[in-house]
């Protein structure tokens, strides 16, 4: 029953990959072949030493309307889903793997300006707190 869960896992997988734009029938089926095999083949057995090599310059990673992912390339508005769920990465493994400050935008700046406008007006942040006190 396990090998029959692993293969729906695998077959899962490599269809999420197969739909991509980029994904070639050679790399799926070594992405196939490697997910099979009992080693698992995907995790690497030691950590990575040093920065990884952006796929665009890091001054050119933030514009106005989007926030490129340095992994891939991509643009989009905010980029913690995609890190997530392209590269299984969080934001601050993100920001280490590339040597990021933390102040570093990870959503477009318009988007992020946006975002608050509407919470301005629908009234977030205006209201008063007070501490109830039960005699």
């Amino acid at each position: 029953m396990a090998e029959n869960n692993k293969k729906d896992m695998v077959a899962t997988i490599v269809a999420s990959f197969a739909a991509r734009p980029d994904a070639t029938p050679d790399a799926i089926v070594e992405l196939y072949n490697r997910l099979m095999s009992d080693e698992g083949g995907l995790v690497p057995s030691q950590p990575m030493q040093g920065q990884a090599n952006p796929a665009l310059p890091i001054d050119r990673a933030v514009t106005e309307d989007k926030v490129y992912c340095l992994c891939c390339g991509r643009g989009f508005k905010m980029l913690k889903r995609h890190l997530g769920a392209e590269h299984g990465l969080t934001e601050a493994e993100y920001r280490t793997m590339f040597g990021l400050p933390a102040e570093f935008p990870l959503v477009a700046p318009s988007y992020s300006r946006k975002k608050a406008s509407h919470a301005k007006q629908a009234g977030f942040g205006k209201y008063e707190r007070s501490l109830k006190q039960d005699g």
